[in-house]
């Protein structure tokens, strides 16, 4: 990337702050008369992030570089969206990408930098990652206050009410939620926490679909449903038609007060449509070969593959959450979309600053344990390659990441992050390992 283009790349978001600050301004004081009928908002992210040499015997096609590496990733993102007639919303969320991940984004199954694609750039480029229409249905009850964010209008709406979302956007937009573990903008970046790690959800090699999402919204429950595109073949960079290859997810949620503190419990389960391998077949093909190392791509035939996820957070007081996730799938089927894992624990904490004078400033701790299963490992083990890991070897443990992280809100629009992560047993393997990774990512926001 040259001088030139970063620096352009860097003056985006202020330029975009500076015309989007007067309709901020005249819109804050009538927000709460009358609803939003239009708006725009923008950010801008940049993720530094790299470790240190580790001990690797031997290393694969698709393993992190035990030489240790430092990559960065910067995006700028335009939320523009317009009521229509009838109360409809249209979203539009252009965006400017730039950068890779660590090793090009393979090497861990729990990925350590949400903010990093499976596609990487030295140059920026402009795509659209989401494109949606949604429109709320009243079904009565209490009159509720929406808050103007990126992508919804600032307004009222009927606490009970049925959301249809209809578009190009991504699945972990409407699913999988949590307020304390979720946004690799401003809370944890590893893949594994920011989202249930077995759950494989549509989407292209940035995370995104084509799909429709029904929520019913009814007192304190909720009920969601959807149906997404997957990709052509797993891990895709192109979504197109393809009506057998399709998710289907369902999700339940309970909301409820604990010592006058609010929680939420969601049930999510998934299934999966598409021509994918089984890993037996493989490594059954690849026995009667030369050399005996098995590919997925030869065995691939439609199929089914499942998973389910439970999610939980509790506020413990004003300034402090938790929040858990545990997840399983068919560990017998390739992945298809996320990444390699078929069974994943996570948990960790939020806590405010207000303790320290710093009441917008946060603080981060979790960790998430991985598992392959036994059909996974045999494939991996004879030298076999995914999404994500592929060391051409496995001597199996399961993949053990910690991470902390400190954000400091520097303005109201500014905010700079500093990340500690350490990987045990990387791709599950205990020849190589462990790993520290150390990230700092700045975050400017209108």
């Amino acid at each position: 990337m040259t001088k030139n283009a970063t620096r352009h790349l860097l003056a985006a978001p202020f330029c975009l702050l500076s015309l989007a600050q007067a309709h901020a301004q005249s819109t804050a004081a009538d927000q709460s008369a009358a609803p939003e009928t239009w708006a725009i908002h923008g950010q801008f992210t940049n993720v530094t992030q790299g470790h240190n040499r580790f001990a690797s015997p031997y290393q694969g096609q698709n393993s992190l570089d035990a030489a240790g590496r430092t990559e960065e990733t910067s995006d700028i993102t335009l939320y523009a969206g317009v009521r229509l007639p009838g109360g409809t919303e249209l979203w539009l969320n252009p965006e400017i990408d730039q950068g890779f991940g660590l090793s090009n984004t393979v090497g861990m199954a729990g990925f350590p930098s949400g903010e990093a694609y499976k596609v990487g750039a030295n140059t920026p480029y402009l795509r659209l990652p989401r494109a949606f229409l949604r429109h709320t249905f009243a079904l009565g009850g209490q009159q509720e206050a929406v808050e103007a964010a990126p992508n919804q209008l600032g307004g009222v709406r009927a606490q009970d009410n049925v959301v249809l979302t209809a578009g190009k956007f991504s699945v972990t937009d409407v699913f999988d939620t949590n307020s304390y573990a979720h946004d690799p903008r401003g809370d944890f970046l590893n893949w594994s926490l920011i989202d249930a790690g077995a759950f494989d959800y549509a989407a292209d090699a940035w995370g995104f679909t084509y799909g429709a999402a029904l929520e019913w919204n009814q007192g304190s429950r909720t009920a969601r449903a959807g149906v997404f595109q997957l990709s052509a073949e797993p891990n895709g960079k192109i979504i197109r038609p393809k009506f057998n290859q399709v998710m289907l997810v369902a999700e339940l949620e309970q909301r409820y007060q604990w010592d006058g503190h609010g929680g939420k419990v969601k049930l999510l389960g998934f299934a999966n449509h598409a021509s994918m391998a089984r890993y037996a077949d493989a490594v059954r093909q690849a026995a009667a070969s030369v050399p005996n190392v098995p590919d997925v791509a030869g065995v691939r035939r439609t199929a089914w593959r499942t998973g389910m996820a439970v999610n939980v957070e509790q506020e413990l007081t004003a300034d402090v959450g938790l929040f858990a996730r545990a997840s399983m799938n068919d560990g017998a089927k390739e992945a298809y979309e996320f990444t390699e894992i078929n069974r994943s624990l996570s948990g960790g904490v939020a806590i405010k600053g207000a303790a320290w004078g710093r009441p917008d400033d946060t603080v981060g701790v979790a960790a998430v344990v991985n598992g392959l299963s036994g059909d996974a490992r045999a494939y991996f083990a004879q030298g076999g390659m995914g999404i994500l890991i592929g060391d051409g070897g496995l001597r199996y443990g399961t993949e053990k990441v910690m991470e902390a992280y400190y954000a400091a809100r520097l303005g109201k629009q500014l905010s700079l992050t500093l990340d500690l992560q350490e990987a045990s047993n990387p791709a599950y393997n205990r020849s190589r390992g462990p790993v520290h990774l150390l990230a700092a990512r700045v975050h400017a926001e209108f």
